[in-house]
């Protein structure tokens, strides 16, 4: 819930300042890299003092790692949703919008939130959360597809782990190449997909 304070302040419950604190947190860490998260420079996105932001998160590591969950958990949800459709769509959709430049932030966030986890524990837990959310996500739909006969997989769970590698080392281009779509890597996760999951090669692309 909102308040106005005395003076014209606006006072927010503490789960909706909190929420916020993340969110603007997350914003720059896409943007401009997890180095630039400091408390300052979130109470400045955010018009308020950085006292406020200390008080939720006295320590910037904690922050950085929550807007790193937070934007990589809104990446997961817009390209494998928690209740997904038919399987096969389902992959087509996520290949389709992982080759799309709307994610390249994220692709980059990614690579900066793996070298930084590095000398960051914190932020070490949070990825290594995210990257088993991950598979799991991509188990539950091959298991699903394989059970229907869309499928051929015995071993959902190790795919999972083999195309998310997958996904991973072509997002890596992202980083250094400006032509990365146009590689030959850029299809790679598609097609170890569709090696994995028994399909011609093809299946999974989007016309």
């Amino acid at each position: 819930m909102t308040s106005r304070a005395p003076g014209g302040r606006v006072r927010k419950a503490p789960a909706e300042r909190r929420n916020e604190i993340v969110a603007a947190a997350a914003r720059i860490g896409l943007t401009e890299g997890l180095e630039c998260i400091t408390l300052r420079r979130v109470a400045d996105e955010l018009g308020v003092r950085p006292g406020l932001v200390g008080h939720y998160f006295p320590a910037a590591d904690e922050l950085v790692a929550e807007a790193f969950t937070s934007a990589t958990m809104t990446e997961l949800d817009g390209l494998l949703p928690p209740e997904p459709d038919a399987p096969l769509d389902t992959f087509r959709r996520f290949f389709g919008l992982m080759s799309d430049s709307e994610f390249d932030d994220v692709s980059k966030l990614w690579l900066n939130a793996r070298h930084l986890s590095r000398y960051r524990p914190v932020l070490r837990e949070h990825v290594v959360k995210q990257e088993l959310l991950w598979c799991r996500r991509l188990e539950e739909v091959i298991a699903a597809g394989s059970a229907a006969g869309v499928f051929s997989c015995a071993d959902p769970w190790g795919a999972a782990i083999r195309i998310h590698v997958a996904i991973d080392g072509a997002s890596a281009y992202v980083n250094t190449s400006a032509d990365h779509r146009r590689m030959p890597t850029a299809d790679m996760p598609r097609t170890v997909a569709e090696a994995e999951l028994g399909l011609r090669r093809g299946t999974l692309a989007i016309d």
